[in-house]
């Protein structure tokens, strides 16, 4: 099957790239197509959310932190084989904020839909496609060039983690 054909999932959310003292904030994914790896903290809008409105609350959510400051870095996509539901593909479209958070880190809030299972700093060179998301990557990427590529990535051998 040619990538894209069959059943595609297109998800869209909002995800907040948070870096200090060369450490970047990320969560811990218990299921979907990242399950087992490091996740930015963020998610899909309900019915009728602003984008801004949508990461303040994903980013409480996820980490018990506030968004002091969000900007924008940009919008890009990932394609993906699906091994979830009756989909073939994940079709991941993300935009990029770079945030600046106050107050603690908590666990994540626990209710229906949850994804995340814990929120932790990360050094950036001890996060890889091995145990990463591809937005982790990207967000590492911009990082350490200043470049942000929107251009889709396709992930055409991804396999989803199983616990360890």
């Amino acid at each position: 099957m040619r990538p894209g054909a069959g059943k595609v999932n297109k998800p869209f959310g909002v995800y907040g790239v948070n870096v200090e003292n060369g450490k970047i904030l990320v969560i811990r994914k218990n299921r979907g197509p990242y399950q087992n790896r490091f996740d930015l903290p963020g998610g899909s809008l309900e019915e009728g959310e602003a984008l801004t409105k949508a990461l303040h609350r994903e980013i409480a959510e996820e980490t018990g932190l506030s968004v002091l400051s969000a900007n924008q870095i940009g919008t890009s996509d990932f394609l993906l084989p699906s091994h979830w539901q009756e989909f073939d593909w994940i079709h991941h479209i993300a935009v990029f904020y770079e945030i600046s958070t106050g107050g603690d880190l908590v666990a994540p809030e626990i209710f229906e839909g949850q994804d995340s299972e814990g929120v932790v700093w990360m050094a950036l060179e001890d996060l890889t496609i091995e145990n990463a998301s591809p937005l982790v990557c990207k967000a590492c990427k911009w990082i350490q060039t200043g470049i942000f590529e929107s251009e889709r990535e396709e992930y055409l051998g991804w396999r989803v983690k199983e616990n360890e």
